[in-house]
């Protein structure tokens, strides 16, 4: 993921986010919600389309975020825990 033929993948569109190499504290979130998902959402689902499969993730991650009670947020989604903080 450090190569420079792997950054241009990205293009002008998105940046990376990475610290140095071997450093990998700013992926644990990333890597927690990507673990929560496949075991909440895509593990119980066959797709048979990249569509669907594209569909289930943008419901999820709105479900994650605006719906998801987390016991680590009091209880709260994400978004109730940041209006609250706000």
């Amino acid at each position: 993921y450090t190569s420079l033929r792997f950054k241009k993948l990205f293009g002008k569109k998105l940046t990376q986010s990475m610290s140095r190499v071997g450093r990998c504290i700013d992926n644990g979130p990333i890597e927690y919600f990507w673990g929560t998902l496949k075991c909440e959402k895509y593990y119980l689902h066959t797709y048979r389309t990249f569509d669907e499969l594209e569909r289930d993730i943008e419901a999820y991650i709105h479900f994650y975020n605006n719906e998801r009670l987390q016991a680590k947020l009091n209880g709260l989604s994400p978004m109730e825990f940041r209006t609250k903080a706000a």
